[in-house]
């Protein structure tokens, strides 16, 4: 079986290296086993951030570096200087074990801090000169981000790196959503249209920031394996744990057709830089919500108009789940009562991220 390696995407020379694909393919194996190479050649260290706190205490800590450790990585890398790795209070070191099992290191010995965006409060007045690369991993999820991640985020590379230059940031993830706020906020547009396999460089103007994106190639591995056999399940997000497909659910799709005699209402959801026609449909005693993509403007500016941006006019409104008039409380009860259809499984994919911010709001 081929893991993945970073050696592609390092040739690009980027500051931030986005790295997604399928689960279990090596990505951050590859990215510790980086991080342990560069303090040994050259002391400098690494930073590892995770979302949540709850990410980075106890065992899920301890346990990081374990396979690598396990895989003799460690001793190969440092030239057998160390054998295995420990942590302690949000950092790792490396070190060597006595006759008892106890770990043997010293403040020479850190390579590598912990980093939780839920938790940034407490590292801001933190300095962390010997760091120059950071991973973010599993940065893609299809549940919650944080309120104002992106710049939660951003704010957590600007106390590492200060003024310094040269730190490279890698942002990993599995490819469970791709309604992911960073894309947008870093202007990464062809994600969605990427093969594979593939590389997309970013540029930004007269700025010297480039941004490198890979969408890892299928690990080659017999299909027919016996491993495989867990995963022969007739379900489409499992393909995104043998293959690095994008994760979709099952979505409903339209119950009966109808004509547009049957429409008794229009509205529209904006996410995402894209437009979702949502008809109110009506047959007999028959009622239901079908929502399909538009890939034309919205002609009638006085349709209601779901956005979670906010909007001074007063058609629009931020969250299905927060009506304010009689159209918009009918509105909501159709996906109370999961009355709601999609045009395929890509348009139920976006809207219910967009039902999980309003939710939130």
């Amino acid at each position: 079986m081929k893991y993945y390696s970073p050696k592609k995407i390092d040739q690009k020379e980027a500051t931030y290296n986005v790295v997604f694909g399928e689960r279990s393919n090596g990505k951050t194996f590859a990215l510790l086993r980086k991080g342990i190479k560069a303090f040994h050649d050259t002391k400098k260290q690494m930073g590892y951030v995770r979302r949540w706190k709850e990410d980075l205490t106890g065992r899920r800590a301890a346990t990081l570096f374990n396979g690598v450790v396990e895989a003799g990585e460690v001793a190969k890398l440092t030239e057998g200087e160390y054998t295995g790795i420990t942590y302690y209070a949000g950092k790792w070191y490396l070190c060597n074990f006595d006759e008892n099992n106890k770990a043997i290191y010293n403040d020479a010995d850190l390579f590598c801090y912990a980093f939780a965006l839920s938790d940034m409060e407490h590292n801001k007045s933190t300095s962390y000169p010997n760091i120059d690369l950071i991973v973010f991993d599993e940065f893609l999820t299809n549940s919650l981000y944080l309120q104002d991640e992106f710049v939660i985020f951003m704010n957590t590379i600007s106390t590492i790196v200060r003024r310094r230059d040269g730190v490279k940031i890698y942002m990993l993830g599995n490819t469970v959503n791709k309604f992911c706020p960073y894309f947008k906020e870093m202007g990464l547009t062809n994600i969605a249209k990427m093969e594979q396999g593939t590389i997309d460089v970013y540029r930004y103007g007269s700025s010297p920031l480039k941004v490198a994106v890979e969408y890892c190639a299928a690990t080659e591995v017999d299909k027919d394996s016996d491993s495989h056999k867990y995963f022969a399940f007739n379900n489409p997000k499992l393909s995104m744990i043998t293959g690095g497909a994008w994760e979709l659910a099952i979505y409903p799709h339209i119950p009966v057709k109808y004509k547009p005699k049957d429409v008794l209402a229009i509205f529209f959801i904006d996410f995402s830089d894209q437009i979702f026609q949502c008809e109110v449909v009506g047959i007999d005693d028959l009622h239901f919500v079908y929502i399909h993509q538009k890939t034309t403007p919205i002609k009638n500016h006085d349709d209601l108009v779901y956005c979670l941006e906010p909007n001074v006019k007063p058609n629009y409104n931020r969250s299905v789940y927060k009506p304010v008039n009689k159209l918009q409380t009918r509105i909501k009860w159709f996906f109370d009562n999961d009355k709601v259809f999609y045009q395929d499984n890509h348009v139920g994919d976006a809207v219910a991220n967009y039902l999980k911010y309003c939710k939130r709001i």
